[in-house]
């Protein structure tokens, strides 16, 4: 039996896109070793299990991972950091950090003995930050690639999202430091900003390019675009049942016969674009970020470089990193 090329990682291979990733990869990239993540595995995950091929060359696993424990992070990403050094699974091709989740009318936040984190933050950043630093050990040296998914929410200025932001104090998510934003009293009519692939690209790939031994990995944000998907559940009746399943559903219809990229897409659509950013050679150079299978562009403010220094900084301070945690050199 020939052996796999190489593994694909993905996080909140449940939700809507990421169940569309997994088809997706289970039809066109056979030949890969597969790690799909959900926060509970004992859980029935219905749409990991629908989308996972009927027959594959290579066995998928499905770990459980909860991103609001981050030793839970450290205990999954050491799991595999030792698997790979042991030669039991090759090293990751391409770590795709899907994973999201939001609150509406409610909002809570992890254990104490967690940090007390938002619980968004926690989730849809800090966790996917811990186990993209904790992983690049058993990332391919020469081809691997990590992909953080971002959104045009991160953005106060688009036209669509300015609205939500109507008065300017809001309008700057970083001051000196992240702490409002991780402990959930940052607060507007909107709900607390994600701190999307922008900020999280830039500075990790910046580093990447100083380390020697691992310079050659590459960093890839990806905007896959409004879908029709679960992320919106602990939202009201209305949202969910008519805004998303019909109206959205309809636009995207019209759309897709009218632009290649529309802004509203299927999730077909968007597990295509965000693999192509994972594996695609002509974003070998990493520090990159996309507007679905487009270039796309990032606030001024995750532009910034003293900001993404910002955002690192804390990053490192709310998970208590330390030596030889990671392989990177200059993570401090």
């Amino acid at each position: 039996m020939s052996k796999p090329q190489g593994t694909i990682l993905v996080t909140g291979a449940n939700g809507g896109l990421g169940s569309a990733i997994v088809a997706h990869i289970g039809s066109t990239l056979p030949n890969y070793h597969t790690i799909y993540a959900v926060r509970d595995i004992a859980a029935p995950n219905p749409a990991l299990r629908s989308a996972l091929p009927a027959q594959a060359s290579f066995a998928p696993e499905i770990v459980s991972l909860d991103l609001t424990r981050l030793s839970n992070v450290r205990q999954v990403a050491t799991a595999i950091n030792e698997r790979v050094a042991r030669k039991e699974i090759p090293p990751i091709r391409a770590l795709v950090l899907n994973a999201g989740f939001q609150e509406f009318q409610e909002q809570t936040w992890t254990e104490k003995s967690e940090g007390g984190f938002d619980s968004s933050f926690a989730a849809n950043y800090l966790g996917h930050w811990l186990l993209a630093v904790l992983l690049l050990r058993s990332l391919d040296p020469q081809n691997g690639r990590v992909v953080f998914l971002g959104s045009v929410a991160h953005d106060p200025h688009y036209p669509i999202i300015e609205r939500h932001y109507p008065d300017e104090k809001w309008k700057t998510f970083i001051h000196e430091n992240l702490d409002a934003i991780a402990d959930g009293s940052w607060s507007t009519t909107a709900e607390d900003p994600t701190l999307n692939g922008g900020f999280r690209r830039s500075e990790l790939q910046k580093r990447l390019r100083k380390d020697p031994a691992i310079s050659k990995i590459t960093v890839v944000g990806v905007d896959p675009g409004t879908m029709v998907t679960s992320l919106v559940r602990r939202n009201n009746w209305l949202v969910r049942n008519v805004f998303h399943k019909v109206i959205l559903a309809n636009v995207a219809r019209v759309m897709y016969y009218t632009t290649t990229n529309p802004p509203i897409r299927f999730t077909q659509t968007s597990a295509r674009d965000v693999m192509d950013a994972a594996m695609n050679s002509r974003w070998q150079n990493g520090g990159v970020y996309l507007n679905g299978s487009e270039p796309g562009s990032m606030s001024a403010e995750a532009r910034d470089v003293e900001k993404s220094a910002i955002v690192w900084r804390d990053s490192v301070r709310y998970t208590k990193l330390k030596d030889g945690e990671t392989v990177l050199v200059n993570w401090k």
